[in-house]
């Protein structure tokens, strides 16, 4: 019989941090399994991510950019990709759990509605129980992937649901994936923004960049190098004041030039608008839903399942979706 996962779990208790979470020491899972001959508990999490639906729709959903007919731009899924290197990166320097900071980076947006931000903030205004992606996400990897859920351990449903700013996770794992996805979209937005002309390199404020360096490259491994000079051997994740003051500074800048009323977000409106449209139409006509979708209504609710329904759709299938039930389709019969 292999041994293959006990072997790396007590690798894990002789190397890593005293401070990291190790495998075989996770809360477990909702429903209990057999555990793998190969893989450790965080590991098999990973997979079952990689391996979903939820996360290859991610692909063809907003970052910054609505549905973006460019090469290079960023998708969710791509943001996702990058989160999880830094993360890694942090993890590893750190000698935290790597496996676990990946399963968590990589989860943390499969709740993302279509268009970004401009979706969720539409659907958080007109549903009866609000609406948050980090919350979406959970429900995600607890009921909707899958025939019900993937059943993932403790520790990485529970930074999934504590990612965003404002919430603390409960590993140190967990917090570096915050501070991951904080750098990463700071960042690659930055290189986006600048791609699509919406900003020039003169542009970003001259305080930051003394502090944090004049190229992504070098902005990114500042603040990476700077998490780990100051959380080393600690029961904490942190920055020095003046780097976290910059990256901070950065962000807000990128709000008031980017986020917010720039060239980037001027079809938001639009956006919200098919995502609104959609969901009035749902819930005045649930009969309409595919098969798959309708099955959930009794358990969930009409509402949950509509929602649940819209957040999972890519940017060009809710635009295909309106185009079917809004738009006239022309007479093509000889």
């Amino acid at each position: 019989m292999l041994k293959i996962r006990e072997y790396q779990e007590n690798l894990e208790e002789k190397i890593l941090s005293p401070y990291a979470m190790l495998s075989k020491n996770t809360k477990g899972r909702q429903k209990q399994e057999q555990k793998c001959d190969v893989r450790t508990e965080f590991q098999r999490d990973r997979d079952r991510i990689i391996h979903s639906k939820s996360f290859r729709r991610l692909k063809h959903k907003t970052q910054v950019f609505i549905s973006p007919e460019g090469d290079h731009y960023r998708t969710r899924l791509t943001h996702a990709l990058e989160v999880a290197q830094i993360a890694r990166t942090i993890a590893r320097a750190l000698r935290l759990n790597e496996d676990l900071t990946e399963a968590i980076a990589l989860g943390h947006d499969l709740g993302h509605t279509p268009f970004g931000h401009a979706g969720e903030d539409i659907l958080n205004k007109i549903t009866t129980t609000g609406f948050s992606h980090n919350v979406q996400s959970l429900r995600v990897v607890d009921f909707l992937e899958g025939e019900d859920g993937l059943n993932l351990t403790f520790e990485v449903r529970d930074g999934i649901l504590n990612h965003v700013w404002g919430r603390t996770p409960a590993t140190l794992e967990g917090r570096v994936v915050q501070f991951a996805d904080r750098i990463a979209y700071i960042n690659h937005d930055i290189d986006d923004a600048i791609r699509a002309g919406i900003l020039k390199e003169d542009d970003l404020p001259k305080d930051c960049l003394k502090i944090l360096g004049y190229s992504k490259r070098e902005r990114i491994n500042t603040l990476i190098r700077d998490i780990i000079k100051n959380s080393m051997d600690k029961p904490e994740i942190s920055m020095s004041e003046d780097v976290f003051y910059a990256m901070q500074t950065l962000r807000s800048f990128m709000f008031e030039n980017v986020y917010i009323g720039s060239e980037a977000k001027k079809d938001e409106s639009k956006a919200k608008y098919i995502i609104q449209a959609l969901y009035e139409y749902f819930m005045s006509n649930c009969d309409v839903l595919p098969d798959d979708v309708k099955k959930n209504i009794d358990r969930f609710g009409k509402e949950q399942v509509i929602v649940d329904y819209i957040a999972g759709m890519t940017d060009r299938y809710a635009m295909r979706k309106f185009y079917e039930l809004f738009l006239p389709s022309p007479w093509n019969k000889l």
